[in-house]
């Protein structure tokens, strides 16, 4: 399934901030059909952005014991901004489909990013890989221990680069699922299997953090 074939109209009508914590603005991107939760790490002078989603419950803090939160206060200092994204209506593809592109409306428009890369774990991996294709300002896609359900539009994603990242211990969707999403992916695209990591990456959580934050700076910079 794709949300190309889906006619979905949400619109971002206005952002109500709920406050700022440790230099992280808790945000409410309100649309048309309800409110999206997020979370924006601002970087000062930054160009590019990364938007971060979840897994089929949603959630703001990503696998590997928050990876999500970690990693955008690291990219400030390239300077790299983050927007952390909740789904409105969690495990439903078209509509998380469409969240992440109203995060990445918010930050084009309200923000000045116009350089965004997308990082989805799970289910978020098919929603990624949509969205990416979806829009023109994406230029990477990371998909972490992704579901194969829902990524028949990956091959329409280059030229913009893919980066696939699995567990080869994953008990809940095989490293298989990666191993196919990048056979039917064209150009650049990359592969990287974590010996005896589930799904979750708590086993391999510092190489996963090294591997992706090298990976994210060298595509926005």
């Amino acid at each position: 399934m794709t949300t190309r074939k889906k006619e979905v109209s949400i619109v971002l009508e206005s952002v109500r901030q709920q406050g700022v914590v440790n230099g992280v603005e808790d945000l409410v991107l309100q649309t048309n059909v309800g409110n999206i939760k997020a979370r924006y790490h601002e970087a000062k002078g930054a160009k590019a952005a990364v938007v971060w989603v979840g897994g089929a419950s949603g959630g703001l803090d990503g696998p590997a014991g928050g990876l999500y939160p970690r990693l955008a206060a690291q990219l400030t200092e390239y300077p790299i901004a983050s927007l952390r994204l909740h789904y409105r209506f969690p495990s439903n593809l078209e509509n998380c489909v469409m969240d992440t592109l109203v995060g990445l409306t918010y930050l084009r428009l309200q923000r000045g990013h116009e350089r965004v890369a997308l990082v989805g774990h799970s289910f978020g991996g098919a929603v990624v890989i949509n969205a990416g294709v979806l829009t023109t300002n994406v230029v990477a896609v990371a998909a972490l221990s992704s579901q194969t359900y829902g990524t028949g539009l990956v091959d329409e994603l280059s030229p913009r680069p893919l980066l696939l990242m699995h567990g080869t211990a994953d008990e809940i969707l095989p490293d298989r699922c990666s191993q196919q999403i990048y056979e039917r992916a064209n150009e650049p695209k990359e592969i990287r299997l974590y010996e005896g990591c589930r799904h979750g990456l708590d086993e391999c959580r510092q190489q996963i953090d090294n591997d992706l934050l090298n990976w994210l700076s060298d595509k926005l910079q």
